[in-house]
């Protein structure tokens, strides 16, 4: 986790993520050294570089993140993610697959030796259901159906 705090932690960032649903099942990354217990999937995406558009950004995280290319659509929702050191304002888009192949990528900001992507695919819903809580994002607690990314939570 050392290595996550020096280079995201105790700071506020800017993430655009993507939600991308092939075949009634949605493309997830299982992250190490995050979450509650140590692990956390969550859809791709990551921090915006100052200068870049939110678009350019999420286009760029796919491709590192997956080697999916991807075209982008309507922002769907804002999420924040807070759980000290890390704090992310997070925007979450309908995404659609162009092209490349899917893989498990890196994160340039970490080093070869310091890779937390430990897994890269699309799980069903009800996959996901197995999933315990405190090893997924927050925005896909509860979820009945995918269509209940688009709507609020209160």
């Amino acid at each position: 986790m050392n290595e996550i705090t020096e280079k995201f932690g105790n700071r506020l960032r800017l993430r655009a993520c993507g939600i991308l649903i092939e075949d009634n099942c949605l493309l997830l990354i299982k992250h190490l050294s995050l979450g509650k217990s140590g692990e956390l999937w969550a859809p791709p995406g990551g921090g915006l570089n100052y200068g870049e558009s939110l678009e350019n950004c999420l286009k760029r995280e796919f491709k590192e993140e997956t080697g999916l290319d991807i075209s982008v659509g309507n922002l769907l929702f804002a999420n924040e993610y807070l759980q000290p050191p890390l704090h992310a304002v997070e925007l979450f888009y309908e995404v659609r697959r162009t092209g490349g192949e899917l893989c498990q990528g890196i994160d340039p900001e970490l080093g070869i030796d310091q890779q937390i992507i430990q897994e890269v695919r699309f799980i069903s819903l009800d996959e996901l259901k197995t999933i315990p809580e405190d090893s997924l994002h927050g925005r896909l607690h509860g979820l009945e159906n995918w269509s209940e990314l688009t709507l609020q939570k209160n």
